[in-house]
């Protein structure tokens, strides 16, 4: 089955390669973060990827984690994350990353008053689609959530389908083929090609393995974005020249943020090296366009 995509989504891998960078919201302070998400725009982002905090990120590698636990500390909630969304207001895609209990367990301010019970508790009615109708609302065009198999995935799909969000799969390089079609089956807006095994992290190497993962996909319509250890413009390129329609980039970027907190900087310093690394990585993305081989003629 072929989805329509969001049509925000659909329109940022339309024009080049996309730059899809992430940050965890509210990481070190709500005010900072919405400075370093609109540098990230400033910078070319495409698609904001915001992560929203969990306490058990089993994706996450130790940088990211850190960046979770400091948004936690600032106080950042699902109804905080909204009201962020809603005051970033983006220009650009948003993608809220997160993990499937927060979503499934999820109840708006109204759903919560309107749902006790005569004894005061509140109903276990429980589901995806108040937080996917929240997220509609704000601001928000789709999800990755990584803790989610795809054969639980059919309440969070219906409820996309009906709110017009995008839900984005994870293919892993030992993804096996019937899971990778089931998945697909499954995904619009784009497919989150996971560049290496293990967890999120910057890496000083791109993984030789990012090619064979983009050739298995040669036959689904929808971009690939490759994400896990791109740090660097010329990874980014070297990404790209291999058939990559999209740069997912995390690590490399909340390092900046961890850097700047630890040092005391001030917001505008941390915004602006964000800027600048946005910028390389948006070029080198351009740059590996260029270095694609042209087509055999037949």
């Amino acid at each position: 089955m072929i989805r329509s995509s969001n049509s925000r989504i659909a329109e940022a891998f339309a024009d080049g390669p996309a730059f899809v960078p992430y940050i965890a919201a509210g990481d070190p302070s709500y005010d900072a973060s919405l400075a370093y998400a609109r540098a990230l725009i400033d910078g070319g982002a495409d698609v904001l990827e915001l992560g929203l905090p969990f306490s058990e990120p089993i994706a996450e590698g130790p940088t990211i984690q850190s960046a979770i636990v400091r948004s936690l500390e600032g106080g950042m909630t699902p109804d905080r994350f909204f009201e962020f969304v809603e005051d970033l207001d983006s220009p650009v895609p948003v993608v809220c990353m997160t993990y499937y209990n927060l979503l499934y367990q999820y109840r708006d301010e109204e759903a919560r008053r309107d749902s006790k019970d005569a004894s005061g508790e509140a109903a276990s009615e429980k589901g995806p689609e108040p937080f996917v109708r929240r997220a509609a609302e704000a601001g928000i065009d789709g999800f990755v959530v990584p803790d989610l198999p795809a054969e639980e995935a059919g309440p969070l799909r219906e409820a996309c389908d009906e709110h017009g969000l995008d839900l984005i799969s994870i293919v892993a390089p030992t993804t096996t083929e019937s899971r990778l079609e089931r998945l697909l089956g499954l995904s619009s807006g784009y497919v989150y090609v996971q560049a290496r095994l293990g967890v999120t992290g910057a890496r000083a190497d791109v993984s030789d393995r990012t090619t064979e993962s983009l050739a298995r996909l040669s036959e689904s319509s929808l971009p690939k974005a490759v994400g896990f250890g791109i740090s660097t413009g010329e990874q980014a390129a070297s990404v790209v020249e291999a058939g990559a329609d999209g740069i997912i980039v995390g690590s490399a970027l909340v390092d900046i943020v961890a850097e700047g907190h630890e040092a005391d900087d001030p917001v505008e310093e941390t915004a602006a090296r964000l800027r600048e690394k946005a910028r390389e990585l948006k070029d080198g993305a351009v740059a590996g366009t260029q270095r694609r081989p042209e087509p055999e003629r037949k």
